[in-house]
């Protein structure tokens, strides 16, 4: 598995950020995963909007909106 973090772009307050971010970990065990509020930086509300939440390694997409189990196994299967 990539050694690099992922990065999940939520949103406070967002049950499926939350969501994401539960299964994401329980899929891996990382604790490498940075969660960054898009709320908070007006060039990510701007660019992501209401398209959270997002997961991605580094600038590859890996998840949009809901956690996707097959999505994030072809991530691991590559990285």
């Amino acid at each position: 598995m990539s050694e690099r973090p992922l990065t999940l772009y939520t949103r406070a307050g967002c049950p499926l950020c939350e969501d994401m971010a539960k299964q994401v970990r329980a899929q891996t065990g990382m604790d490498c995963l940075i969660e960054i509020d898009v709320d908070q930086d007006q060039v990510l509300k701007a660019r992501f909007g209401w398209d959270v939440p997002l997961l991605f390694d580094g600038n590859s997409e890996i998840c949009r909106h809901e956690f996707d189990a097959v999505a994030f196994a072809a991530w691991r299967a590559r990285a």
